[in-house]
């Protein structure tokens, strides 16, 4: 069973982040990006871009029409478990190719770095040589740097268009930090959001109160920042579009934000996942037994994803 990290306290977890993500950029198992109906030079998928392409159908998957600002895994109550779906299917990933079955993916803190002055955020040690390497439009500095006279070095090799549509492509992770958003959330905001007495609220979707839409980050409270969102925003670059997976990065944070509800879940006052398997069919796939989105194996259902302990762990709950 994997135990999850804090990527900047736990050197192993860092190292084996780094080459398993690596590994997973350079094997080709998968289609082309011609079987996938992707624009541009015909290329081949590797096992981390179809994550990619995983996420960005997600993003842009209405079921039914009626679902409002709703997507398969986005701004609404499925949002949580998705991506605890989608994590899990990359953690055995990396367990399949470091050849360790207790792999656990690590999570930056953001809201760690967060209690720092803005303009000290982007000097945190994440964004070292030996983590994920700095901002850049490309980034040029750590393992994920660009540099185009090796082809071994980290390569976008697939991204969205200025009409939202995949797009073959091949060039340099981009990062720039703290443009569109001056600071990281801080622990009193994750502690507005963990202090939700629901889980989630009708309309179910970006202006709904409660837990989860803190968490993702479209409704603020009490003054409190947007969450996951405005981390994303904060990183900028290609953690901005569907296809933000591209960045290592993105698994950094959704593990925290995972870690959150974690959290919220072993709390005594830990509200119920809805809404339910009776509620209207408008919320096809957010409610708790519909099966979730997939494309990378079998489908689960939210329910499958709310007792998680025989799967991973997390070193500490503390938010």
């Amino acid at each position: 069973m994997g135990v999850r990290r804090n990527i900047l306290t736990s050197s192993q977890a860092r190292t084996q982040y780094v080459e398993g993500a690596r590994t997973l950029k350079a094997e080709f198992l998968g289609p082309t990006t011609s079987d996938l109906a992707i624009g541009g030079p015909a290329r081949q998928v590797s096992t981390w871009d179809l994550f990619v392409v995983w996420h960005h159908i997600a993003m842009n998957r209405f079921t039914p029409p009626s679902q409002s600002d709703r997507n398969a895994a986005h701004r609404g109550p499925v949002f949580l478990p998705w991506h605890r779906f989608m994590m899990l299917l990359l953690e055995l990933q990396f367990q399949r190719v470091l050849g360790d079955r207790d792999f656990g993916l690590p999570y930056w803190d953001w809201a760690a770095d967060g209690e720092r002055a803005p303009g000290q955020q982007p000097g945190s040690a994440l964004w070292g040589p030996d983590a994920m390497g700095g901002q850049g439009s490309p980034v040029t500095t750590g393992p994920f740097a660009f540099d185009a006279a090796r082809p071994d070095s980290w390569r976008v090799l697939i991204d969205v268009d200025v009409q939202n549509r995949l797009r073959s492509v091949d060039r340099g992770l981009r990062r720039s930090f703290a443009t569109s958003a001056s600071a990281l959330p801080r622990r009193s905001d994750v502690q507005r959001a963990t202090g939700q007495t629901a889980y989630d609220e009708s309309p179910w979707s970006t202006t709904s109160g409660g837990f989860r839409n803190l968490l993702e980050g479209w409704q603020p409270v009490a003054g409190a920042p947007h969450l996951h969102n405005r981390v994303h925003v904060w990183i900028g670059g290609d953690m901005l579009p569907s296809s933000s997976p591209n960045d290592p990065a993105f698994y950094l944070n959704h593990c925290n934000v995972d870690r959150i509800w974690a959290a919220k879940q072993a709390s005594a006052a830990s509200p119920p996942y809805v809404p339910t398997a009776g509620a209207s069919a408008a919320l096809l796939g957010h409610r708790i037994d519909d099966q979730m989105y997939a494309l990378l194996s079998s489908s689960l259902t939210p329910r499958q994803m709310l007792d998680v302990s025989r799967w991973y762990t997390y070193d500490s709950l503390a938010v």
